[in-house]
């Protein structure tokens, strides 16, 4: 059975940018840009991405295009006792999906919101009353509400639920015929909040008060280059904001010929990725300067990052501007929605590649069965304990799970594996040549970062986090509980057989 392809690199590419770029762009980057020295970030950001976001890209584009195999079956490739590690990265891509699609559901529902403002004066109260009366904070008033925590389940938001069903439908849709359609649909969404995103870039810089945002956002603090701090979060941005560790690059570079360039195709992908971080910035602060001019407070008072900054903040913003409000309010959510849809059907052909590649069974099908896994996982994200939850199990999937994939890749790739004929292999397809410098990132750069990194944010959630009325070792005994089980299901997927191609055999 003849292996998928794109229908072009142009085609290829754009699934790729469109995998990288995600909501973390637009309500994550701006902030850390701004918390870690302002325009002097810029410095270690660029560091971090020459050193380890493109030389790690490069590493998942040549696995999966030089095995012709998604992460599971690339892995295996290089060494039968490495195919784990190859399931934990897609069993990371569903751990993350089944929370990230709720997140879609709020975005499809304030889209709805939008049309009339429906947040009304207080976004952060009607948040927190959307959800199921979880925790949240008044982004003017500062008042806080916790009203539950992660053990009061409360109930079940049932229009989440139906737009986590529109969510996954068209997930299914996008899928389901393969990397062709995929190939057609990212035309669409990743063109579209670029759009979508100048648009609110334009209007928020004609805005009173946008200067002063974009001064915070720019202003360089160089003093702040000395701490390890600011290093370290240049290197973590770069390593989640590109996607690496999902196995979603490896599956998307199997469907290239063996001959494609990959050199170029990393470096293309990566820019893109991080110059929609740098631009999504002025389209944030510039309304951030806004709310802060008309609520009378400086910026950083009202400056935020993550799920607070789309769902309170920059409602709160929406709502004051002078007019067509809704309209913005409907660009901001259409964009956020069109960043979305692109990671979160990207991890899921992840899951898919490995599930095909390992026993061949018809993709449709394996689409069908993952995407109703994929929703039955998220309902429970739909309760007012939801949100709790969900920061919970992104700690351990994201700044865990896809760490510990991307340093176990550069260990047994870097120290396990003949790395020169790698190298070898990706300057040999590409204009670009791989040069001693991947061989040094590889084996010494990028997984020195990523261990420092893993043992800093176990530090974090062992003894600075807390949850509520829950002990921080309660949480921390439940994030290794869900490692062990994905790593014992990853070993033991490893050791069942394979079906193997009639062409491989």
């Amino acid at each position: 059975m003849a292996r998928e392809r794109w229908a072009s690199r142009s085609s290829f590419v754009m699934a790729a940018i469109g995998s990288a770029i995600g909501l973390g762009n637009v309500w994550r980057f701006p902030y850390i840009a701004y918390a870690n020295g302002g325009g002097a970030f810029f410095i270690p950001y660029f560091v971090a991405l020459l050193t380890a976001g493109i030389p790690l890209l490069m590493l998942e584009f040549a696995l999966g295009q030089k095995y012709q195999a998604g992460p599971v079956g690339a892995l295996r490739a290089v060494g039968r006792k490495w195919e784990w590690v190859g399931w934990y990265g897609a069993f990371n891509s569903l751990g993350v999906v089944m929370y990230y699609s709720v997140i879609m559901a709020w975005v499809v529902c304030y889209i709805v919101f939008s049309l009339n403002l429906s947040w009304g004066r207080d976004p952060a109260a009607f948040f927190s009353d959307f959800l199921g009366k979880t925790f949240t904070t008044s982004v003017v008033a500062g008042v806080a509400r916790r009203t539950a925590d992660p053990g009061a389940v409360g109930g079940i938001s049932w229009p989440v639920v139906g737009a986590l069903v529109l969510c996954w439908l068209s997930i299914y849709w996008i899928l389901s015929r393969g990397v062709l359609r995929v190939g057609k649909v990212v035309w669409v969404t990743v063109p579209l909040p670029f759009l979508c995103l100048l648009i609110l870039a334009v209007r928020g810089l004609t805005l009173p008060g946008a200067l002063d945002g974009v001064r915070y956002y720019l202003t360089p603090d160089f003093g702040k280059l000395a701490d390890p701090k600011v290093w370290l979060a240049a290197y973590g941005q770069i390593f989640f904001s590109i996607g690496l560790g999902w196995g979603i690059m490896i599956a998307y570079a199997s469907y290239r010929p063996r001959t494609s360039s990959i050199t170029n195709n990393a470096f293309i992908t990566s820019l893109a990725n991080c110059g929609t971080s740098f631009f999504a910035g002025f389209a944030v602060f510039s309304t951030l300067g806004f709310l802060a001019f008309r609520s009378g407070v400086p910026v950083e008072h009202v400056a935020k990052s993550g799920i607070g900054l789309a769902f309170e903040v920059y409602p709160a913003a929406i709502s004051q501007i002078p007019f067509l409000a809704g309209l913005f309010g409907v660009i901001f959510f259409l964009m956020l929605a069109s960043l979305g849809i692109d990671s979160a059907f990207s991890m899921v052909e992840a899951v898919v590649a490995g599930l095909e590649d390992r026993w061949h069974i018809r993709k449709r099908t394996l689409t069908r069965l993952v995407c109703l896994l994929g929703f039955a996982l998220g309902l429970p994200f739909c309760t007012g304990s939801g949100f709790w939850w969900m920061d919970v199990v992104d700690a351990w999937f994201t700044f865990f799970g896809l760490a510990v994939v991307g340093f176990l890749e550069c260990v047994i790739i870097g120290w396990f594996f003949d790395t020169r004929s790698l190298r070898e292999y990706i300057s040999s397809v590409s204009e670009i040549r791989a040069g001693p410098w991947w061989t040094i990132c590889i084996k010494v750069v990028t997984p020195l970062i990523l261990g420092i990194s893993i043992a800093l944010n176990l530090y974090r959630y062992l003894f600075v986090e807390r949850y509520g009325g829950y002990p921080t070792w309660a949480l921390v005994v439940f994030g290794w509980l869900v490692i062990g089980i994905v790593v014992a299901a990853s070993f033991a997927l490893s050791g069942s057989k394979a079906v193997v191609r009639k062409e491989e055999a």
